[in-house]
């Protein structure tokens, strides 16, 4: 085998491994949002059928030969052949870490807690769920002992979500939260109530998947490529490549701002997602480059946009138009304020901006503590009580909107939960970046989505998978993490709608 034949095997290979990932995102699509909660035995089946032939697809001997040879050859690799040399082989050198039975043995038990969520949701009981939880926490420590032994076993599962992320940062962004966040929080709590009236009502899926439509065609995302379904958890999803996207919307049967900001949420994800370059298209670099880059994006335009008094102000005539109940009775002005409305709650998904990281706050100490065994999985309804009663001051009064009300864990997204915090501040130095070439509340004002896009497209989203969001913040926006932006932006802006 020559170089020549070396690279065309890697592109078809990679070109493979998209075809399984878009048989896999169709198998979990049709069970989250199509399928009989009864079917869920045969999902799993099926799922990990299809998940020992990608193993050995990203780790099989032939593919560790392939690798190991382009290796050999990788001065004379593209930029993004290296890049996804370098991508393949971390992901191989992982998997073959790990024995085939017990990979697949784990995507058996995951489907399974999947399941067993379901159920515990319809009983409202943690406890259905608790040994497959526990289950997928135990294989985890197992893999970090089997892929990174000398490493953490926390800084192992967030390494899988935000590549080069360590717990000293995490720390540094989370006591950032706890010292400065939390506080405003409590300043906002002694001021008087604002009204929720200009959202709350009585409103049809109908008008809300209205009011999805028109958000979507407004920040200008290509419905031809994008599905759209109801869910109980919104999500959006990536079907293989850039080209076929799909949004899993909420709504909300009394609180349309929920559905509203639920879908400019999304519309960031789908955005970054289809701004990738086309000959990205079928490679490993057709990705986005870190959980907390696309969450970024996801919070850029649902909150630092959609919060904005500028979208209130031009989105209000066709609120009017959608929701006459009970919009027409409030100004603008009572929009805004009441969609940044600061409240303790029980539901992460529905949380404010200044609360939503207190929320995340509390399933990274969890999360972290279970993974460095200072709390077992069947103590985690009273830890989690506990944790809520000390940040948010409020009693959690069951399970569905304690313990059991995200999908992460039971999905295996176990490390996730500190992209949001981190996405949240990156949006923030996003936003300050970009204004200096845009002008976004002016954009904003004349509901106009180009130029922020094209900027986002052309210093983000057109990279993909290229570059770690370190180096995109860092080299190519020339901007070092910093929490300074976000936590300025939070008290500002609740401080002039709060008068503290």
């Amino acid at each position: 085998m020559n170089l020549e034949e070396a690279r065309i095997k890697f592109m078809e290979l990679q070109r493979k491994i998209s075809a399984f990932k878009h048989a896999e995102a169709i198998l979990s699509w049709d069970t989250e949002i199509v399928a009989p909660p009864g079917t869920a035995r045969n999902s799993a089946h099926s799922v990990e059928m299809l998940n020992q032939e990608l193993f050995l697809l990203k780790a099989g001997e032939e593919t560790e030969e392939l690798l190991l040879f382009l290796n050999d050859y990788k001065d004379e690799l593209t930029v993004r052949e290296r890049r996804a040399l370098d991508y393949m082989r971390k992901d191989a050198e992982r998997k073959a870490k790990i024995p085939a039975d017990e990979y697949a043995h784990y995507e058996r038990v995951m489907a399974e807690a999947q399941d067993a969520w379901y159920r515990a949701i319809e009983e409202n009981d943690f406890d259905i769920l608790c040994h497959k939880q526990g289950e997928l926490f135990d294989i985890l420590k197992t893999f970090a002992k089997y892929c990174s032994p000398n490493k953490d076993p926390y800084e192992y599962c967030i390494d899988e979500f935000e590549e080069g992320l360590t717990i000293e940062t995490c720390d540094k962004m989370f006591d950032a939260v706890r010292t400065q966040i939390v506080p405003l929080f409590e300043r906002i709590r002694e001021c008087p109530k604002i009204d929720s009236g200009p959202v709350k009502g009585n409103f049809s899926k109908e008008s809300q998947e209205s009011l999805a439509i028109y958000v979507l065609d407004l920040l200008g995302v290509d419905m031809t490529r994008v599905g759209l379904a109801i869910s109980e958890q919104p999500f959006t999803m990536f079907f293989g490549s850039h080209f076929d996207e799909r949004i899993a919307a909420q709504y909300s049967k009394d609180d349309y701002s929920l559905s509203l900001f639920t879908i400019l949420n999304q519309a960031g994800h789908v955005l970054y997602d289809m701004g990738q370059e086309d000959s990205l298209a079928y490679t490993v670099l057709d990705g986005v480059a870190s959980k907390s880059l696309l969450e970024a994006e996801g919070r850029l335009y649902e909150n630092i946009v959609g919060k904005s008094r500028a979208f209130i102000d031009f989105i209000y005539p066709d609120l009017v138009d959608m929701f006459p109940d009970p919009v027409e009775g409030y100004s603008p002005e009572d929009i805004y304020k009441a969609v940044n409305k600061v409240e303790a709650g029980f539901i992460r998904m529905d949380a404010d901006e200044v609360t939503y990281n207190i929320h995340v706050l509390v399933r990274y100490e969890l999360e972290k503590a279970i993974l460095h065994n200072q709390l077992d999985v069947r103590d985690l309804r009273d830890a989690w009580r506990d944790k809520y009663k000390e940040y948010l001051g409020i009693d959690v009064i069951d399970d569905v909107n304690g313990v059991l009300q995200d999908i992460h864990w039971p999905f295996g997204y176990i490390g996730y939960f500190p992209s949001y915090v981190l996405g949240n501040f990156y949006s923030a130095q996003i936003a300050e970046k970009m204004q200096e070439k845009v002008n976004i509340d002016e954009c904003v004002e004349e509901g106009d989505f180009t130029l922020i896009n094209m900027w986002n497209k052309m210093n983000i989203w057109k990279h993909g998978g290229l570059y770690t969001s370190k180096h995109i913040m860092e080299r190519n926006l020339k901007v070092p993490f910093n929490t300074d932006p976000y936590i300025d932006y939070l008290t500002n802006k609740y401080t002039e709608i709060y008068n503290l």
